[in-house]
């Protein structure tokens, strides 16, 4: 089997202590045409000791202060010059067997965004928490108000990368979403994989989770320009009630023996059954 030389950036910034594991799960997939890049943002804690420990193994890493993670990324691959492109967070890592895997389904010689599964867990206490199903999506117009995709375990050619162009650096949380968005949308095709590419760490200060009201009000932004302002209203008001969506949901679950347990939920629920099918799906948006 050939071997697409595949290109790898990491953005990072004061991950030292997940750093390692990322690094590892990169270089211990022994593929023999890789590339590594990572751009560290100046990290003041011991990031740059463990890029320093495998430097033998990049082909480029520097540490300096830079515009944010989307900077960080496009300087990467800028330097890049592989035939598969991805990216993967300092605080997420592979699958192993992961690169043999996207090779083969690169094999095919097609220009186009793959897309394969994902496995969330809790950094606290090293448990699953869940995976993802993005084989049951066919249709990535829904791009428009909803992200079905886990960047971590995506790959794209070095052609799509030139077609698309580069993340949006103004962005701070839906870059990679807003650079999935513009690739459907001038044609790119998609193609989706059960195998499970990658891990995604979830904790204390990871990105997703601790964006606050700056990440709800971009992803607001995004799907009002993309999905319309009904879709991006029906976000807001999940965005609002869902810790007492969550709150509730599991209040009734502790109930489930009871006899009240049905009345009450169709007490709650009512107002979200206002709500289209679509934006039902926006739910996962937030757990992301």
């Amino acid at each position: 089997m050939p071997f697409p030389k595949i290109s790898v950036v990491t953005p990072s910034f004061n991950q030292g202590q997940f750093l390692e594991q990322t690094i590892l799960s990169v270089i211990g997939q022994n593929y023999p045409n890789l590339e590594y890049f990572i751009m560290d943002g100046g990290s003041e804690d011991r990031s740059v000791d463990i890029i320093k420990k495998y430097e033998d193994h990049l082909t480029f890493w520097q540490s300096k202060p830079d515009k944010g993670q989307a900077d960080a990324i496009n300087q990467g691959f800028k330097r890049a010059t592989g035939d598969i492109f991805c990216w993967l967070n300092s605080d997420d890592y592979y699958q192993p067997g992961t690169f043999q895997r996207v090779a083969q389904l690169f094999g095919d010689g097609t220009d186009k965004i793959l897309v394969g599964n994902c496995m969330h867990f809790f950094q606290d206490n090293n448990q699953p928490a869940f995976g993802s199903r993005v084989e049951k999506h066919s249709d990535f117009s829904i791009l428009s108000y909803y992200d079905p995709i886990i960047q971590p375990s995506s790959f794209w050619s070095a052609k799509v990368w030139e077609q698309v162009g580069s993340l949006d650096e103004e962005l701070h949380f839906v870059f990679d979403w807003q650079w999935f968005y513009r690739a459907w949308s001038i044609g790119i095709p998609f193609e989706t994989c059960h195998d499970y590419f990658s891990c995604y760490r979830i904790h204390e200060s990871h990105k997703s989770g601790s964006g606050g009201d700056k990440r709800q009000d971009e992803i607001y932004k995004f799907i009002r320009q993309n999905g319309g302002p009904s879709l991006a209203e029906g976000y807001k008001y999940i965005s609002r009630n869902l810790k007492a969506i969550n709150k509730s949901e599991r209040w009734i679950w502790r109930m489930r023996l009871s006899p009240l347990k049905t009345p009450l939920m169709n007490f709650f629920h009512g107002p979200l059954k206002k709500l289209t099918i679509e934006q039902y799906q926006l739910l996962k948006v937030l757990a992301s």
